[in-house]
């Protein structure tokens, strides 16, 4: 939703509009034909040629960023020409339409149930899931659910006035802020401190009081892709548990990660296998390979969603359950995870992942051995690290680089760290499927190119700029 006002139509005059449409754009019909580029801010008098639509729309695009060189993003921005085939022939189908489309229904039923299984749920046949239009939803679901039990299980024991609170490291997605300003919970976040820049188990588990839903840990932190410890997370609770009896359920934030993990680091326990995980949730359109967007939201067990959330509808034929925020939405991306599933399975996704995380470590030591930058990740965990430039480097810093590489169609995200340590400004580079050897080196002679300059400067350029910066997840 764009929160920005657009520039308005009148100061165009009607020279400009004449001279802001390509001749070639009008049809061979001369009724057809137009001289003049149609109003941005205002409905058009009459309809337009098709290709003449399309060529305007075709042509501003083109000011986009190339999604390929986009390191900021973790979503995917590469595809097998079959999975946009299929997603083509199922955009028209409605995924809340399950009697109407149940094929598609059946495909989004098997993904949850490859989901329980490689998340190790204690019976997979019986854990609960849906797809989501992504993991800022699925988040939502699992927040809910966390509250919803809290409010159930302590209805008769804590006045109404009672206010439940989440705990989370100041680390996580904004999603989680929104979930907590929305839905009226406390956000109680640990923050970071020296060079711990994810959660810590102690310090979350004393923040935890009987009015906590839940902790949130995450597997795959946005601001450095390090793994937050999940099984010591658990074990804290566990002590916590034995001391003053609260029972606090813990939330994978497996946005990244947990289509990471399961693959290269096989004897990481965080999942359901670890009895205090009540629920998990990813991003298909991240590490599972998808084209934005699609999500997927799994609890352990019935019994950890609450019967109430969920809603069931006859006015599209048949009894229909629903437990998304969303109502509509295609089926696209539905049959991309599946199809990306059966393409790829275990084997596959393993190869796919390891071969991004092999990109991301040697990247990571290649800017190491260029002795202006300091790694505070390597992409040993997501394929995913983070740096800042050395001490002893004070002519320019990372919101230079990232501006100098802009120049060049890399788009670096560059930005400040939370609380407590808002003073270490970062570079931070995703690799992903399609981020290959070949583009990392061209990645690295860019900043090599750009190295000599950047010395030269009396001082960093974007130093009024840098405290403006925001970081966009």
């Amino acid at each position: 939703m764009p929160l920005h006002r657009g520039t308005h139509d009148a100061p165009r005059t009607e020279e400009h509009r004449r001279l802001a449409l390509n001749p070639f754009f009008g049809e061979a019909d001369p009724t057809a034909s137009m001289d003049t580029a149609p109003p941005t801010h205002r409905l058009p008098d009459g309809p337009l040629p098709p290709s003449s639509a399309y060529r305007l729309v075709h042509d501003e695009l083109m000011l986009d960023g190339n999604s390929r060189l986009n390191l900021a993003t973790f979503v995917t921005t590469w595809m097998e020409p079959q999975a946009g085939v299929l997603m083509g022939e199922c955009r028209d189908k409605n995924m809340i339409d399950k009697d109407e489309y149940p094929r598609t229904a059946e495909l989004e039923r098997r993904c949850v149930a490859m989901l329980a299984d490689l998340w190790h749920a204690p019976d997979p046949a019986t854990a609960v899931g849906c797809s989501t239009t992504g993991s800022s939803e699925a988040c939502m679901l699992a927040g809910l659910a966390l509250k919803r039990r809290w409010s159930t299980r302590n209805s008769d024991r804590y006045p109404a006035t009672a206010r439940p609170n989440l705990v989370m490291g100041v680390n996580v997605q904004v999603c989680w802020e929104k979930f907590c300003t929305f839905w009226e919970v406390e956000a109680r976040q640990v923050p970071m401190e020296g060079e711990r820049f994810h959660l810590d188990p102690q310090a979350a588990a004393e923040l935890c009081d009987e009015n906590t839903i839940g902790v949130v840990g995450i597997l795959g932190s946005t601001f450095d892709g390090s793994y937050e410890p999940i099984a010591e997370l658990c074990a804290a609770l566990d002590e916590l548990q034995e001391r003053t009896g609260l029972d606090i359920p813990v939330h994978v934030d497996g946005a990244s990660g947990a289509m990471v993990a399961p693959f290269l680091d096989e004897d990481l326990v965080w999942d359901f296998r670890l009895p205090r995980v009540s629920s998990i949730n990813t991003s298909g359109h991240k590490y599972g390979l998808v084209y934005p967007g699609v999500g997927w939201a799994l609890w352990r067990s019935p019994d950890e969603l609450p019967e109430e959330l969920v809603f069931r509808v006859n006015y599209l034929g048949g009894d229909m359950p629903t437990f998304a925020l969303n109502f509509s939405r295609p089926g696209a991306q539905v049959v991309a995870q599946y199809y990306t599933f059966l393409r790829l399975g275990r084997e596959g996704f393993r190869a796919v992942q390891q071969a991004s995380r092999d990109v991301a470590r040697r990247l990571a030591a290649e800017f190491e051995n260029l002795g202006d930058f300091r790694l505070l990740s390597r992409g040993d965990e997501l394929p995913v690290f983070a740096l800042t430039t050395g001490p002893d480097v004070h002519a320019y810093d990372v919101f230079d680089v990232s501006r100098r590489l802009r120049e060049h169609g890399w788009l670096v995200p560059a930005y400040t760290f939370p609380a407590n340590r808002q003073d270490l400004a970062v570079l931070r580079v995703v690799c992903r499927n399609g981020f290959s050897s070949d583009l990392a080196e061209m990645l690295l002679e860019d900043v090599r190119r750009l190295l000599p300059e950047l010395r030269r400067q009396p001082h960093p350029l974007n130093r009024d700029r840098a405290t403006q910066t925001g970081f966009h997840h």
